[in-house]
């Protein structure tokens, strides 16, 4: 813990809205010599993140692909077992690397979607957990021509028996977010896990 003075805040807050480095000294007031520093700097943008995670659609690498975990979403729990939604990744093309929005801009697109999804999958739960499908992944394309839906599970495609339901869910709340579209395509993934219901 650092603490500093009302004038140093200050002088902080003001680098930090000029995105200008700022050094903090550390140590008693009165003393001849500080101690230590804290260092806030400004670096270039860090693409070395979620290194090592894969798809479950298939399989492709996420190396670098932007992601928001998600810490309060959907839930639904059915035949003893709970779907859970846990992060969303915002996948671009060449072409929308530059004008890739705010994924907060988002949220509530994702929400609807992931809600529909989990309905859809809920009386399926106990069977595709049997079948070792506890990591789900829903990759939906928003485009003004191009809309859809890609699900599946252990690099494989989800199986045609849970396509319909998906379907029904689904394509409704992906129309719907076509009309929102205001900053071109997206695509995203959200990955899904499938639980014991323990309580």
């Amino acid at each position: 813990m650092v603490q500093i003075t009302a004038e140093t805040m200050d002088s902080l807050r003001q680098s930090i809205r000029e995105m200008k480095d700022f050094t903090i000294t550390c140590g008693k007031a009165d003393a001849e010599e500080t101690q230590e520093h804290v260092y806030v700097q400004w670096v270039d943008d860090d693409k070395n993140f979620n290194k090592g995670v894969f798809s479950p659609i298939d399989g492709k690498s996420m190396d670098s692909v932007t992601s928001v975990k998600i810490f309060h979403g959907s839930e639904y729990k059915a035949s003893g077992k709970i779907i859970r939604w846990t992060e969303v990744f915002f996948l671009e093309s060449e072409e929308q690397q530059s004008s890739l929005s705010d994924p907060a801009d988002h949220s509530r697109l994702t929400e609807n979607v992931a809600k529909a999804f989990c309905l859809a999958l809920c009386p399926h739960l106990k069977l595709l957990k049997e079948d070792g499908m506890t990591r789900l992944g829903l990759r939906v394309t928003l485009d003004s021509d191009q809309v859809g839906y890609q699900a599946g599970s252990n690099g494989q495609p989800l199986p045609i028996r849970y396509t319909n339901d998906l379907d029904s869910a689904l394509v409704p709340v992906i129309h719907g977010g076509t009309c929102q579209l205001s900053e071109g395509p997206v695509t995203m993934e959200l990955i899904f896990y499938i639980l014991e219901n323990i309580s």
